[in-house]
């Protein structure tokens, strides 16, 4: 079990060893270029564009599965945990990939500068993996000399680089673009699905309010009424239970199973473990 990497900021601060362009401290371009197998799981602080270009990659979150293949994309909503396991290419054996963080203040003004008009969404459009047109495969790849020296990269131009994917999308992948738009209101979801497929994700409340299409104020009171109690106290309880099992029946370590159960510090999981069972959590692994 790794711990979870959260995307971008963990690609800005140099948490991570990859190659990768940044935009106004945030706004985010990382290729990935590995040998087949890697695995891991990250914590998405923005909307992401992933761009597959040789090998495959399985992205699980919450419930769903979806693999993307060599010149196929997919979005993904941010505020939520994704796990992935890449594979190689028959050919060479690598795994390349473009990865896009989508900003919310970069995709206003590019729907404010051509005047795109946000139709009211009804019902929420599915995750999809999408196949690429030639001319986004040829942009991607327009952009790797840009890795080479990320420092000497313009800024200016880069932004542009990111208005061009923009265009891209909108041009050639009506269904991609849709689902952008619809990040811009989120249509209401049931707080059931959101709160049971993101507990263990590290998350803030008003991240779980964004996914449920809410106001944090709505949120809270809706989830007040349904669960009869507050949502902090709902989701630390449900991690702390459910650390509980998996410490009696895993072989992990007590930081892996915390990092697994969105926890970010060892130390603090196992004084409030050990602050609601009476014990610590090192004293009950393996008594199942």
């Amino acid at each position: 079990m790794t711990k979870i990497t959260k995307f971008p900021s963990a690609l800005i601060s140099g948490d991570c060893t990859t190659s990768s362009l940044t935009l106004d401290g945030g706004s985010i371009i990382d290729q990935c270029i590995v040998t087949a197998g890697e695995r891991g799981t990250f914590f998405l602080e923005q909307h992401l564009l992933y761009v597959v270009l040789g090998g495959s990659v399985k992205l699980t979150c919450g419930r769903q599965t979806w693999t993307v293949r060599k010149n196929e994309m997919i979005l993904l909503r941010r505020a939520q945990s994704v796990s992935y396991e890449k594979q190689g290419s028959e050919e060479t054996g690598l795994f390349e990939s473009q990865l896009f963080a989508i900003n919310d203040e970069l995709l206003k003004d590019f729907l404010t500068s051509q005047q795109v008009q946000i139709p009211q969404m009804t019902e929420e459009l599915g995750t999809q993996v999408s196949p690429m047109s030639d001319r986004l495969v040829a942009y991607c790849w327009s952009l790797s000399p840009y890795f080479n020296d990320p420092s000497q990269v313009n800024p200016g131009l880069l932004r542009l680089k990111v208005m061009e994917l923009l265009y891209n999308v909108m041009d050639c992948s009506k269904n991609i673009f849709r689902q952008m738009l619809q990040l811009r209101q989120p249509v209401r979801t049931d707080i059931h699905h959101v709160v049971e497929d993101n507990y263990t994700s590290p998350i803030s409340l008003g991240e779980l309010a964004y996914l449920s299409g809410r106001s944090l104020s709505s949120f809270k009171r809706e989830f007040q009424d349904i669960y009869g109690e507050p949502p902090a106290r709902w989701i630390r309880r449900r991690r702390l239970s459910k650390a509980h099992e998996m410490l009696q029946s895993s072989r992990l370590s007590v930081a892996d199973i915390a990092y697994s159960l969105g926890f970010e510090n060892p130390t603090h999981f196992s004084r409030i473990f050990k602050q609601q069972y009476g014990t610590a959590p090192s004293a009950i692994m393996g008594r199942g």
